[in-house]
């Protein structure tokens, strides 16, 4: 055991070593970090070895780099938890926070067969398909991906998408409540367009959640492929997830 203790690069313990101080709560959100020169001593490790520790961190979300100014510690991450069907909305509302969304685009468009297998639907089988920018307090957190069946939705682009949750319009609006949904998450990073639209660097990473979700007669309503920013969000599994 002291051989692979011995073996972990010394970055990597300097960065768990701020992790708990961070977890911990002894480093607070907006907290300045001490200088690089002050750090590396602080660790005995030279200018390089710190830079690659606190390039962890910054990875995982941990830490904010503004130039000129230093590192600050970043705000605690939201929690979604995986095991209740609530809709992005209602969750940020619940923490105090404001949420907000932006349609990139809708429009009706023929299934295509990977979505329709989803769906259970025929090939070509009239769907919306939605792509929405999603905020927290204004800042773009989220970027969504959904298609749902016309039949279903009849003038589903004529709402107010924009302030309004899905969820919810399916049930005030359509007489449809999600109650339950099938999920999977896994990580990616991000392209271009979706650096954009999240105002990140390409290649940050990203967690995308697709999402099934079911109403109160067992029926699919919706298939989703939700980009979360790693950065800013915890998904929480519950005992029995699998």
């Amino acid at each position: 055991m002291d051989n692979v203790k011995s073996s972990v690069p010394q970055y990597i313990k300097i960065a768990d070593s701020l992790i708990n101080q961070i977890e911990s709560g002894e480093l607070e959100p907006g907290t300045r970090l001490p200088s690089e020169r002050e750090l590396s001593v602080l660790f005995d490790v030279n200018r390089l070895t710190l830079r690659r520790a606190l390039s962890k961190l910054e990875s995982q979300g941990l830490i904010i780099r503004k130039h000129g100014k230093g590192n600050f510690i970043a705000e605690p991450k939201i929690e979604r938890q995986t095991k209740q069907l609530i809709s992005f909305t209602n969750g940020i509302k619940r923490r105090g926070l404001a949420p907000g969304a932006k349609v990139i685009n809708i429009e009706q468009r023929p299934v295509e067969a990977a979505i329709a297998k989803q769906l259970k639907v025929p090939v070509l089988t009239p769907v919306y398909h939605v792509l929405r920018q999603r905020m927290i307090n204004q800042e773009p957190v989220m970027l969504e991906q959904l298609w749902a069946p016309v039949h279903c939705f009849p003038g589903l682009e004529k709402q107010d998408l924009n302030n309004r949750s899905v969820y919810e319009i399916m049930k005030s609006e359509y007489g449809i409540t999600m109650t339950r949904a099938q999920r999977s998450l896994e990580p990616v990073i991000a392209t271009k367009f979706e650096a954009e639209v999240l105002r990140i660097e390409t290649g940050a990473p990203l967690l995308m959640e697709r999402r099934l979700g079911f109403d109160q007669n067992s029926n699919c309503m919706e298939f989703s492929k939700d980009l979360y920013r790693g950065d800013r969000f915890r998904f929480i599994f519950a005992d029995g997830d699998a």
